[in-house]
């Protein structure tokens, strides 16, 4: 019988973008040094407003990469670029078919889920990275840390996170572009990831990071801000304030509705 993963429920948002930090305490001799290059990010759009009929945008990264004296780095070394949405625990079930009915079967909350994460690099991450930096940093889809809030088995943790990645893939929210980042004149490196219409609202972070010999040499940050407007911003900022009520317009509103269209559709 064939599992399926489905996600049930989506809580509390929990991400945010972080200001510029040192490299992570794992790699001590990943360190910003005197011959560390310099990187200099920005994004095409800082702020996302999303609409009635939001239909999904394209985000440009780009930016510059410099030696300490200010010359050329670009040759020396891999860009990759990787934008994050906001994190939030999630629930996952596996369906099972059982006696052709689908039925749930085992289950796990996991504590930190991004809600949108896409990888952008020169050439293939194997090529450029080690397995171990790559999971420090969080680089690829098959190195994300989606951590389990309970004990599992390691098989199972596997099969869950694999499904996540899958289905989430699936609806344009995780996506890996080995061919996505170019290098104009060894110094100007530009990216280009799509963001669908499904995007949730919140700080993301778009962090680029250079790479030399398979290992982490510097990175920096950018951040973009998803939010509603128009009247969608004005439906959340009630539901969010006043929720008893917002719950109890959308019961009467309702009723109201199936007794109009019983009324119109009732025949004589």
């Amino acid at each position: 019988m064939k599992a399926w993963l489905a996600v049930l429920a989506l809580f509390a948002l929990t991400g945010a973008g972080e200001p510029p930090q040192a490299l992570p305490q794992e790699s001590p001799q990943e360190f910003p040094t005197r011959d560390t290059p310099i990187l200099v990010p920005d994004v095409s759009q800082h702020t996302i407003d999303v609409r009635q009929g939001f239909t999904g945008t394209e985000l440009l990264l780009f930016g510059a990469i410099m030696t300490p004296e200010g010359t050329r780095a670009g040759r020396d070394y891999d860009i990759v670029v990787v934008l994050e949405g906001p994190e939030r625990p999630m629930i996952l079930r596996e369906k099972r078919k059982v006696a052709g009915m689908w039925v749930n079967a085992e289950s796990t909350t996991l504590r930190s889920v991004p809600s949108f994460y896409a990888v952008a690099a020169p050439r293939p991450l194997h090529d450029i990275i080690d397995v171990r930096t790559a999971a420090i940093y969080e680089l690829g889809l098959a190195s994300l840390q989606l951590s389990p809030a309970a004990t599992i088995e390691p098989d199972a943790q596997a099969r869950f996170a694999a499904g996540l990645v899958d289905l989430m893939s699936r609806h344009g929210l995780y996506n890996e572009d080995e061919h996505a980042v170019t290098m104009t004149d060894d110094v100007l490196y530009r990216a280009r990831i799509r963001l669908p219409s499904s995007v949730r609202t919140g700080t993301y972070t778009a962090e680029t990071f250079a790479i030399r010999h398979g290992r982490v040499v510097a990175s920096a940050i950018s951040t973009v801000e998803v939010r509603k407007q128009g009247f969608e911003r004005a439906v959340a900022d009630f539901a969010r304030r006043s929720g008893f009520q917002y719950g109890l317009m959308v019961v009467t509103l309702s009723v109201l509705m199936g007794w109009m269209a019983g009324r119109l559709f009732t025949r004589e």
